[in-house]
Order: C-alpha cells, then structure tokens, then sequence
C-alpha cells in the first residue's frame, strides 16, 4: 500500500529482483518459479510528491501457488518491513514578472508527517523557490564615451579599443550572453567596412591595408561607429543596446618636408642685419604635431658664421638671416640686440614669461664673437635671462560645450576647470561665476569645487534646444583678471537609449544680453 497523500498519480514502481514486478493496483506479481535463493525484495515506489521503499522477506520456500500470482495477498507465506517514508520537497519554479491577481498558487507538498498524537514523525523540510529569469533587460553599455586611437599605417588586426555592455539578466542563461556588431561607419570611406568588431569580445580592430588608413588622405582623421549588443546570443528575438564609438587616426611622422623651390635668392646690403628671406616647405603631416614643425640647419656656404637661420612657428618658414660681430647667435624671439663694439645687450621687444621661446621662467639666447683674424676665429657664449611673473594673462574655462538629456534626473550638466598660464599667486584658486541672467531665464546655477574647478546644473529640466550660458572666471592676481566666455549646453531627446540632437532650436541666448544690445542701438543714435 503506496500514498503520497496527493492522488498516487504517475506512481512508479521498481523491483530489486528482474523476476517480479508490481502492478498499478500495488500486487507483487511473480514472473517465473520462484527459487529457494530468493529471500528479500526492496520495492521502491516514486510520484512527483513522494517516494517510498519496502522491504519483502519471503518465509515460505516449499508452499507455492500454481498461478504464483498475488503473493502478498498471502500474509502467512511474507511479511512485510517498510522503512520510514520520506518527505519529497521537490524544488518549485516560478517565472518572474507574474502578474496580477495575487496570491497565486505556485505548487502543493507535503512538508511535515505527525502521528495520531500530534508528535513530528519527519520533517519540516526546505522548499526551494526558484526564480526563472525572462529577458527583460537590455544591454547597457556603462563605461562611455568610448573614444580609441590607432596610429595610421597601423597593421591590419591592430586592437584599437575595447567595448563592454552590461545586462542585468541571469549570467547563467542566454538572456545575458551578449554579441556585438558594428551597425554603421561614418564616414565610409574609402572603405565601409575599416573596422570590426569580436562578437564575443567587444574588441575593436581595424581590417584595412595600412596603406587605406593614411591620415592624410582620409576624408576625415576620425571615425564614429554604431556599436550594438544584443543579448540571447545574438538571436533575432533578443533586445539591443547602442553605444556610439570614436575612433581617432592619430599621425606619424611618414611625410618629409619638402622646399617649394629648387633655389632661393636673396639680396642684402653691406652693413644690414636681420632676416633676408623666408625659406618655405610643405609638409603633408598634421600641423598640430611635432611631425609637421620643421628644423632648419646651414650645412655649407656658412664658415665665418654669418647667417643663421630659424624656424617662424606660425608659418613653419625659415627665417635666413644676417648677423654681424660681438652679434646674436641665437635670439629665437628676436627680443635681443647687442653692441658690435662693447657687447651690450638690450631689449627690443617686451619680453613675455609665457612665450613657448621660455623654458622653467628662462630666456635663452647665444652670443657669437669673431675676431679680424684669417681665416676669422669665433667663440660663443649662453646669456640665460629668468624672467619673473606678472598676472598678465587672464584665465580660461574647458570645456566649452554639454550634452544632456532633456528628461534627464541628474541636473549635474558640466564640470568646468579654469587655467591660467601665469604662476601662483596670479593663477589659481579661480572664481567661477554666472553671467547676467533675466529673471525669467534663472534654471541654472555653479558650484565651486575645489581652486580649479566648478559644477554648472540646472535648477529644473529645460527643453530640448541649444542654450548658451553666459560664465566668467577670475584668478588671484593683484589686480585679478577675468575672462567671459559662453559654455554651449545641448539638451537632447532620449529615448530608447537613442540621443537624439539633430532637431534643436536654434540657440537661446539670456536675455540680459540682447537688452544690452538694444540699449546700446539706442544709446548709438
């Protein structure tokens, strides 16, 4: 007799001997003759809420039925020994995101077994719950903005970045097992297909001929890619996220400087000193990089030391001049003159600390002397001028423009830091202040953060257009100067972690400031 107090259904039953078996209806059927080895069986019957096993010795040897059928309906010949029943708790599933109405029933078991008495025979037992994770989150890509470089000429495979999304669904199922794919290049050119993407990894690599990514003749030095992650493996049914990934084509110095002519003339006047003629050079690298600043040297044609030639670091030009004795060597800036006869110097020009000619508050410059001899012999020496500071350099704010979402919780929009090329105490700590607002336009506000910086966010959430703020800073010179500028905020649609920027409004501006103008119209006429 078998009950596992929940209806015995799907109830299974397995002998220890292959020569017997239990019907549905719980009798012990005999298949063959029984032998006189056979001396115990264990019957083990299981459901879906219980399982159970029973011990059968067999007493009678000789006494045998013929039909050897319903032997335990024979209590004189067995006797039955049950072991303990055992409580079965099997675990219960439940999907999650169940919805209303509540509660619902999520399984039946037993949990506990008492005699007539009351008394706990077995039990209580744990039941385990368990949550079956849906895919309800979609990837999400926390670490940006994603910006990588790769040095152009770069070989084909060079790893440029790396890009990880995150998806809060369970780790252990395809809900969370993420691949990437890059869904669109701009610009795509000369290839649309520079770059790729591991779809497992998140590694971005380039897949170009070095030859194809040549800065210069790119249409342009950097590359936006649409990155996606889609979680279910990639499935067609699984949910997407987006991040958008920067990549910069940094430039190496693989193009010479080439003279734009053959020759160059010149004429100058006995007794004249300074520059004659301006060497130029094209040089196809990038102008903001040392690769493009050109260094000229006089290798020949030059033994008494007469000219000497420098580089305009505006133009990359090289300036060929004439010098005479007791003379300038070097005077980078050209803020330098000397007496031929009695080696005097002075200033020409007014000398600036922070000029890119001053290293560490030094000037340095070198002093060329050539004697009546023949051939003439010359000696130089190193005048170094260390010049103090003077607040004569206003400060300035970085950066100078924001994007924010327009339903965005976090009114944080910009950190803003000053610098200033003077030294302390004429630099830093800085004072950041708003400009003038109206009284209708007061939605934003700055917190100083430390000497060096400061937090600009808004009062309320603004919608979606361009907004040019109005911001001063003023460092700790005496007397301290300031510098105005405008911060540009971009407030942006969101949605679906799509940003959206393209359909803004054309800029609001405070209205202190078109006042200013209209009054100073009227003041005009």
């Amino acid at each position: 007799q078998f009950d596992d107090c929940q209806g015995n259904e799907e109830v299974q039953y397995e002998v220890s001997n292959p020569d017997f078996k239990v019907e549905p209806d719980g009798s012990l059927i005999a298949l063959r003759n029984v032998t006189e080895n056979i001396r115990v069986l264990f019957i083990n019957a299981r459901s879906l809420h219980s399982d159970d096993m029973a011990e059968v010795k067999i007493l009678g040897k000789r006494d045998r039925h013929n039909s050897i059928k319903n032997m335990l309906k024979a209590p004189r010949h067995l006797a039955l020994l049950r072991h303990r029943r055992s409580i079965v708790a099997p675990p219960i599933s439940i999907p999650e995101n169940q919805r209303t109405p509540f509660p619902k029933i999520v399984g039946k078991l037993r949990v506990e077994t008492t005699d007539e008495n009351g008394k706990t025979i077995e039990g209580p037992v744990d039941l385990e719950v368990i949550i079956i994770d849906q895919n309800d989150n979609r990837p999400i890509f926390k670490e940006g903005p994603y910006v990588g470089h790769v040095l152009e000429g770069s070989p084909t495979g060079t790893i440029v970045m790396n890009m990880l999304a995150f998806d809060a669904d369970d780790p252990t199922t395809d809900n969370a097992v993420l691949r990437y794919n890059i869904l669109k290049q701009t610009p795509d050119k000369p290839s649309p297909n520079m770059f790729y993407i591991d779809p497992e990894k998140g590694d971005i690599v380039t897949v170009v001929s070095p030859a194809l990514l040549d800065r210069e003749t790119l249409i342009a030095p950097q590359y936006e890619l649409i990155v996606e992650a889609k979680d279910m493996a990639g499935l067609d049914v699984g949910l997407i996220g987006t991040a958008t990934a920067t990549i910069v084509i940094d430039d190496k110095n693989d193009h010479p400087p080439e003279f734009t002519k053959k020759e160059f003339q010149a004429t100058v006047k006995e007794g004249v000193t300074g520059v004659m003629v301006n060497l130029t050079v094209n040089d196809k690298d990038d102008p903001s990089t040392g690769a493009w600043k050109a260094v000229y040297t006089i290798i020949n044609g030059n033994p008494g030391q007469s000219f000497e030639i420098h580089t305009n670091p505006n133009t990359n030009e090289g300036m060929l001049s004439v010098v005479k004795q007791f003379s300038m060597l070097k005077d980078d800036a050209g803020w330098l003159s000397i007496n031929p006869v009695n080696g005097t110097v002075n200033t020409t020009a007014p000398l600036d600390r922070e000029s890119s000619f001053v290293h560490n508050s030094t000037y340095t410059s070198l002093i060329l002397a050539i004697d009546n001899g023949t051939p003439p012999a010359t000696g130089t020496g190193t005048l170094q001028i260390t010049l103090g500071d003077v607040n004569d350099n206003a400060p300035y704010i970085y950066p100078t423009s924001a994007k924010m979402c327009e339903d965005s919780k976090d009114l944080n929009v910009i950190t803003l830091g000053a610098w200033d090329k003077d030294l302390h105490p004429n630099s830093d700590p800085f004072k950041f202040e708003l400009g003038k607002q109206s009284t209708s336009d007061k939605s934003w506000k700055i917190t100083q953060l430390n000497n060096t910086h400061a937090q600009v966010s808004l009062l309320h959430n603004l919608k979606k257009a361009n907004y040019n703020l109005p911001l001063v800073v003023t460092d700790s010179g005496k007397p301290p100067l300031s510098y105005s500028t405008d911060v540009t905020i971009q407030v942006c649609s969101c949605k679906k972690g799509k940003v959206d920027c393209s359909s803004a409004d054309a800029p609001h501006v405070s209205m202190a400031v078109v006042l200013m103008f209209t009054l100073y119209s009227l003041f005009c006429l």
